[in-house]
């Protein structure tokens, strides 16, 4: 006899060769499980993009008083973009939504292989991303507009973080001119002036420059070039400031400037392949100074270059840039290096550095190659 219990539904039978479909209820649960799975998956993976990503920056050093554009929107909106940050940081938050590994990688912002030639590796524009590196992932920060700009005065102390200690050969501090607008312009070099800058500097976590900006006001941007000493290595960043006059470092408003007299020499028995040089002394205070030198081509180009001159009192140079210098006894011989040693016919190069003691106007010769 059958039994039927009321229970228990009847099935359907099933073709051969097919399979029960699920129940609705277990479905749902299986879906909900994979979509959690993936879920994780997703998370764990942005973890590590981003703890990667700030892990890179780590290894580095960013200019952090001013704070450098990149790094003071990391350091100010750490949980990423937010209707709070684009109303009262619009920079930032565009900054943010270009590409957030700027502000992760916030350390990172620097070029390989440069050898001292800033401007060559950089065009116009492109300043602020240190010339669009890492593949224009900074580009954001050559946005002209109201970044945020701190308060300070023409003259203070800048610092640097450098969390791997690798040191400097050289810290550069450029600002814009009066009259630079950085709401609507894009940062160029001939923006920018010389206002602070150290010779070679050791390891350590922390590095001050000190800033003399003197005849500026307002809302202007500094430029900053460290280079780093433990290889080829070159930072760059654009922070912005709101300069309220006066100061309190030691440094002294610049004096007038003076040209020192020059002699021509010729190499190679070819009178017009000669060579003229100028000093020009940019800033001077009390124990020491600093020189813009010219070298200017005659009516050959030349492919090299060496400027000598003599020190009457005492002087001695602290730093240089965009030249080799070598000293015998009280006679100092400025060459070429590698990107301004070709001068095209009546054209210039510079070079400069930074000493102690008091400015003279020794004699120059110019010995061209």
């Amino acid at each position: 006899m059958l039994r039927f219990s009321p229970d228990v539904p009847d099935r359907p039978r099933r073709a051969p060769g097919t399979t029960t479909e699920a129940a609705p209820g277990r479905g749902r649960s299986a879906a909900w499980r994979a979509s959690a799975v993936l879920g994780a998956c997703l998370t764990l993976l942005t973890t590590v993009l981003v703890t990667f990503g700030a892990g890179n920056a780590s290894a580095h050093g960013a200019v952090s008083d001013p704070p450098s554009r990149h790094y003071g929107c990391y350091n100010r909106w750490p949980n990423g973009p937010s209707q709070q940050m684009a109303t009262e940081d619009p920079m930032c938050y565009q900054a943010w939504q270009a590409d957030p590994s700027a502000m992760y990688n916030w350390n990172g912002l620097f070029r390989e292989g440069v050898a001292g030639n800033h401007q060559g590796a950089i065009p116009d524009g492109q300043l602020c991303s240190g010339g669009l590196t890492f593949n224009g992932r900074y580009a954001a920060m050559d946005k002209p507009g109201a970044w945020v700009a701190p308060s300070k005065p023409s003259r203070f102390t800048l610092n640097l973080n450098d969390t791997s200690s690798h040191g400097a050969d050289y810290i550069r501090v450029y600002a814009t001119k009066q009259g630079f607008d950085p709401k609507t312009q894009a940062l160029k070099w001939s923006d920018l002036e010389l206002v602070g800058q150290t010779g070679k500097i050791p390891t350590g976590s922390r590095t001050p420059v000190e800033v003399d900006a003197p005849g500026r006001t307002g809302h202007h941007v500094l430029f900053t070039v460290w280079q780093a000493s433990h290889l080829d290595q070159s930072y760059y960043a654009c922070s912005d400031v709101n300069f309220t006059g006066g100061g309190t470092t030691t440094t002294t408003t610049p004096t007038s400037t003076t040209t020192t007299t020059t002699t021509t020499t010729t190499t190679g028995g070819n009178p017009s392949a000669g060579c003229s040089a100028t000093f020009r002394v940019t800033s001077q205070w009390s124990g020491g100074f600093q020189v813009e030198a010219r070298v200017t081509a005659g009516a050959t180009a030349i492919s090299g270059w060496a400027v000598s001159w003599t020190f009457a009192n005492g002087e001695r140079i602290n730093s240089s840039w965009s030249a080799t210098l070598t000293t015998s006894g009280s006679t100092t011989t400025a060459r070429n290096v590698a990107y301004n040693g070709a001068v095209g016919a009546g054209a210039s190069t510079t070079f400069g550095f930074v000493a102690s003691g008091t400015a003279g106007t020794p004699t120059l010769v110019c010995t061209a190659s």
